[in-house]
């Protein structure tokens, strides 16, 4: 919990407090000002928890973002290796290709 809702819930508490104690003496001044302690008290503890809402929130997206970074990395190794994999492929391809066709030139020479 951080400070902000704690201080919000102890200013509603003073403020149930000094609003109950207003209204049994007839004090409406302390009445008041209770009333209002509680609604200081409500938007302060609703800030809090907006804040805590968008801390857990931005650490969700980091956490994500974190996942994606590394599923990404894992991707672009693995694109890397396939095209390795298809130039060596090739080039062996390649190679047996003109090994035959020499061997082929070699043998209507002899």
């Amino acid at each position: 919990m951080n400070n902000d809702k704690f201080e919000g819930q102890f200013d509603q508490i003073i403020g149930k407090i000094k609003h109950s104690v207003g209204e049994a003496i007839g004090n409406e001044k302390l009445a008041n000002s209770g009333t209002a302690d509680e609604v200081k008290g409500a938007a302060k503890e609703t800030w809090g928890t907006a804040k805590d809402t968008a801390s857990a929130v931005h650490q969700d997206v980091k956490d994500r973002a974190e996942v994606r970074r590394e599923e990404a990395k894992a991707d672009v190794h693995e694109s890397a290796h396939d095209v390795r994999e298809k130039i060596s492929s090739t080039a062996q391809n390649v190679k047996d290709s003109i090994t035959t066709k020499l061997d082929e030139i070699r043998h209507k020479h002899e």
